[in-house]
């Protein structure tokens, strides 16, 4: 109860909520870490996941990666990178680029895997009744695999998305910012109300972003978008275009 008591006062007292070490300034920071690294992380993974679901290649080397990344630590590969990017950048590649890279290699993995089991698992008369209408390769994509794996491909974005934000806090540990610096300092200071009331809020983003993409599933996979996304599938549009007997 004790520790209850200090962490809840923590989180309440007025003075950690004002200044650019207050809260509200470390969420920010910690969001825009975690937004860029998720960026980042859906910009290499999307397409990679795209191709390999759509063209049904190398798919044993996307899963052999995806689990590769999973098994590498992101502190020993923030380790790693640091002294690379910190001779890059003496500011911001000790601080900054160390946490991102390693955020990005965490969340690779399931927007890759998630992206190409959904537009691999599309019903195969699906994309040959598309081919047989005459739609392009890109137009298929595009018009039938990509609508109908969307809710797939957003549990991978939610996974990597939840994950990241978690694991965001360890570049505090390199002087970066986020939440993570008030449970760096409260190691330091020896207080555990600083250090427990970071960990409520780091585990309360994750939830945040957790809700909003479990909702976001929730919608794509709805009674009412799954009329409309029938109109995708290409095997209505005989029946649809059949005139009159």
């Amino acid at each position: 109860m004790e520790l209850v008591a200090e962490t809840l006062a923590w989180l309440t007292e007025g003075a950690n909520w004002t200044g650019s070490g207050g809260i509200p300034n470390r969420i920010i920071e910690h969001l825009a870490l975690s937004g860029v690294s998720l960026v980042l992380a859906f910009a290499i993974a999307f397409p990679a996941g795209v191709v390999i679901g759509h063209t049904r290649r190398a798919a044993n080397v996307a899963v052999n990666v995806a689990n590769l990344a999973r098994a590498v630590p992101s502190l020993a590969l923030i380790g790693l990178v640091v002294p690379l990017t910190a001779a890059a950048d003496p500011e911001l590649g000790f601080k900054v680029y160390p946490t991102v890279i390693a955020m990005v290699v965490l969340g690779v993995p399931p927007i890759l895997v998630n992206t190409y089991t959904g537009v691999s698992d599309i019903d195969r008369e699906l994309v040959e009744s598309a081919r047989g209408m005459g739609m392009t390769g890109a137009q298929t994509l595009t018009r039938v695999e990509l609508p109908l794996a969307l809710p797939v491909l957003v549990g991978g974005v939610r996974s990597a998305a939840v994950q990241i934000i978690a694991t965001a806090t360890l570049g505090a540990i390199f002087g970066g910012g986020g939440l993570g610096r008030f449970l760096v300092e409260g190691i330091a200071q020896n207080d555990a109300g600083k250090i427990f009331g970071g960990v409520v809020l780091v585990a309360g983003l994750a939830l945040l972003a957790e809700g909003a993409f479990a909702l976001a599933e929730r919608a794509l996979t709805s009674p009412g978008l799954r009329v409309q996304r029938k109109a995708w599938d290409p095997r209505l549009a005989p029946a649809t275009n059949a005139p009159p007997t």
